[in-house]
């Protein structure tokens, strides 16, 4: 089902405007989290100057919550950034995932018929083995020998072909449990990032509760 869907024309049409897209973001962040690297070194110069220069309480405030807020854009800019990059190397982790599954099934459909047309034949053969086995006719045995022969000469192209095909899906198999293992890795690193993201932004909504008290 799932297939069907993304097989669609309308998504090959959009890849190139979400490839613009994605590249428009990544820029956006990238301008955001230099911004707030600004910020932050600006108002914390700012901050010990004023702090040495002993000056009024509400100044000094006023410069702290500047100083915070700065931070605050800093770590979710680096953060959305962080998460942005790993989002799109996930879909494109789960992309050759699909593709080397879709490969995975060809080839095993391929062998399957690889291995049903030997059996066959080989069938074939010993009917035709046991049906010419009781006369003694000479030209019966040559034509019995030239369709043995060319049977034989079948079953090894067709057991080459099965042997090529079972290389190409041991191959394709063992990409896809490499795929898979990038994935899971991918997936775990991605749940310890949400977590820190949590306990970073708890920290930092008890900062700002402690800033408006």
């Amino acid at each position: 089902r799932w297939q069907k869907i993304f097989m669609f024309p309308l998504w090959s049409k959009m890849a190139v405007f979400w490839n613009k897209m994605f590249l428009t973001i990544i820029v956006l962040l990238i301008v955001l989290f230099l911004d707030a690297v600004r910020e932050v070194r600006k108002y914390s110069s700012v901050h010990v100057s004023e702090k040495a220069a002993n000056v009024n309480s509400s100044a000094f405030d006023h410069i702290q919550m500047k100083l915070f807020r700065s931070q605050r854009n800093l770590y979710l800019s680096g953060f959305s950034l962080f998460l942005w990059l790993v989002l799109r190397r996930t879909v494109t982790l789960l992309t050759q995932l699909a593709k080397e599954m879709a490969s995975h099934a060809a080839l095993e459909t391929q062998v399957n018929d690889a291995t049903e047309a030997a059996k066959k034949y080989m069938a074939e053969n010993e009917r035709l083995q046991e049906a010419l086995s009781g006369k003694g006719d000479s030209k019966k045995k040559e034509l019995t020998d030239a369709t043995e022969e060319k049977l034989k000469e079948e079953v090894e192209h067709l057991k080459a072909e099965l042997q090529k095909t079972s290389n190409a899906f041991h191959k394709a198999k063992t990409e896809v449990a490499a795929v898979k293992k990038q994935s899971e890795g991918l997936r775990r690193e991605y749940e310890h990032l949400m977590k820190e993201f949590e306990q970073l932004q708890q920290s930092l909504n008890k900062a700002e509760d402690k800033k408006d008290l």
